[in-house]
């Protein structure tokens, strides 16, 4: 991954990504905060960053169609080679026990969709591509 400057994003933009982790990741954020040293309402937040920085990446060509694991209408899941969670965690100054509790919530939902994670993929970064449209306020 390229590290790029932190970038501007609107309030409500950013207020919509919540709402829209909250709704796609569900229990799987609740399951992870409560063994996480991270809040849920931190874990949201970083969730909400990583679809910004994923809907970016996507419509700049910065996401390899060979990475794709699984698509629906819903979302696109990833195995990234190029530190994802590195570069999210960069770009929005996040500790490392938030970068990490994120990164196990979408390996989380990637096992659950794909199936378990085979070793080759095990260094590799998990990514979900929420497909659905942000909600407007």
């Amino acid at each position: 991954m390229i590290h790029e400057p932190t970038q501007d994003v609107a309030f409500d933009e950013f207020s919509r990504a919540c709402d829209l982790v909250e709704a796609y990741f569900g229990d799987t954020i609740d399951d992870v905060a409560l063994h996480a040293p991270v809040s849920r309402r931190q874990l949201v937040a970083v969730l909400a960053r990583a679809q910004l920085v994923g809907r970016q990446l996507a419509a700049g060509e910065g996401l390899a169609e060979s990475d794709v694991v699984h698509r629906s209408n819903d979302e696109t899941l990833y195995w990234l080679d190029d530190g994802f969670w590195d570069d999210v965690r960069g770009r929005h100054h996040l500790s490392p026990d938030e970068g990490r509790a994120a990164r196990e919530v979408h390996r989380r939902i990637i096992e659950a969709i794909a199936g378990d994670v085979p070793y080759y993929n095990r260094e590799r970064d998990p990514y979900v591509l929420v497909e659905r449209q942000l909600p407007r306020s």
